[in-house]
């Protein structure tokens, strides 16, 4: 199991997942390096996240007896593999998907922290997720002539995700034909290795596509490195930086590239915002209808959005503010606490992207904080 962020994929297909009874268990387990290094520390983590699922369970209300046993299955297996395999190999967090019912089990490594949460629903918890994506949309690549790095990340933090070598040897002064000959071996070894670099940027990106590329390292080299960049990689070069190939450590490549990254995100902002005018709604009450008729293509939340209660069709997904009765379908609806997580689930549902908005706030202030930039 590898250390990664979830792709859309990975997000769609578990936010497609609903039943008709709420028996998926969702697990969030914090293994931030920082607080629980130790095997003690993180099997006291363990064990307040099973303590708190079990609390949850026996509190949980409206369960038939069948759906409480099937439960309690899918906790069991869910502790058992966080107290005997849990994968604490590069890993700051754990999310663990569990349903005897659905004939479900999967957990997943993630490469930035969580905060631990229980969740026992119709569907996987997916909100967690969708935000830690949405973390890693931007990529630095470092190179020089014989070394590489590449880091994903955000303004909040940058993870080194893998490191390139390759043997380029220096000039010597011998001279003569043998020199010249030797140089065009020392630069064919150069673009070799920058060749390398270049094919290994273009698999993380199609494995989990980033939004902007920012690059750093010797003037001459980037210059030769972004020459031989695929097109769709030098179609998202947003900038250079002035770093350490070799020794800066991530957050050094952070200081440097945060500038940069800080107006990235600024300008995302401002350019979604601006197209709710051509064809966008603003106010949960005018999002949530294009939500369920699945044409959302970004939907825009202010990063501390939460808190407005609402109400849930369990059988199509439908959500609105209020109601006894869904208006698609007739079912009966559920009342919901908080929205947030609901309406973000649809959203990946519909392979919309997930837009939180820190830098221009005000401009959704007045419409409580979220909006959507329609597809038709």
């Amino acid at each position: 199991m590898q250390v990664s962020a979830p792709d859309r994929d990975q997000l769609r297909r578990l936010a497609e997942l609903r039943l008709d009874r709420p028996v998926v268990l969702s697990l969030y387990l914090n293994l931030d390096p920082s607080e629980f290094a130790t095997p003690p520390a993180r099997k006291t983590a363990v064990r307040s996240l099973v303590d708190e699922a079990e609390r949850r369970l026996r509190e949980r209300n409206g369960l038939s007896h069948e759906d409480r046993v099937a439960l309690h299955a899918s906790l069991e297996r869910a502790s058992n593999f966080l107290e005997n395999e849990l994968p604490t190999d590069g890993a700051h967090g754990v999310a663990v998907f569990s349903s005897q019912a659905a004939d479900l089990f999967e957990a997943l490594k993630l490469p930035r922290a969580v905060p631990n949460q229980v969740f026992i629903g119709y569907s996987p918890l997916v909100g967690p997720l969708a935000r830690l994506e949405r973390r890693e949309r931007w990529c630095v690549a470092l190179v020089n002539r014989r070394d590489a790095r590449i880091l994903r990340g955000s303004p909040e933090s940058l993870r080194e995700v893998e490191q390139i070598h390759d043997e380029v040897f220096g000039q010597h002064d011998q001279g003569g034909w043998s020199q010249a000959r030797y140089q065009r071996g020392v630069e064919k070894e150069k673009d070799d290795h920058l060749k390398n670099t270049g094919d290994a940027l273009m698999r993380h990106f199609k494995r989990q596509p980033f939004e902007r590329l920012i690059v750093g390292g010797p003037r001459e080299v980037v210059t030769a490195f972004e020459s031989k960049l695929h097109q769709y990689l030098q179609e998202r070069l947003a900038g250079r930086i002035e770093v350490d190939v070799e020794h800066s450590n991530p957050d050094e490549v952070l200081e440097a590239a945060r500038p940069l990254l800080e107006e990235l995100e600024r300008t995302r902002e401002r350019e979604a915002l601006e197209r709710l005018g051509e064809r966008g709604v603003a106010g949960v009450e005018d999002v949530l209808p294009p939500l369920h008729e699945r044409r959302v293509e970004i939907l825009l939340l202010d990063e501390q959005f939460g808190g407005v209660p609402g109400v849930q069709c369990l059988v199509c997904g439908w959500l609105g503010l209020d109601g006894d009765r869904c208006p698609a379908d007739g079912s009966e609806l559920i009342r919901l606490d908080d929205l947030t997580e609901a309406m973000i689930e649809l959203s990946v549902q519909q392979a919309a992207e997930l837009l939180p908005v820190r830098h221009e706030r005000g401009a959704l202030e007045a419409h409580g904080g979220a909006a959507a930039l329609l597809r038709f």
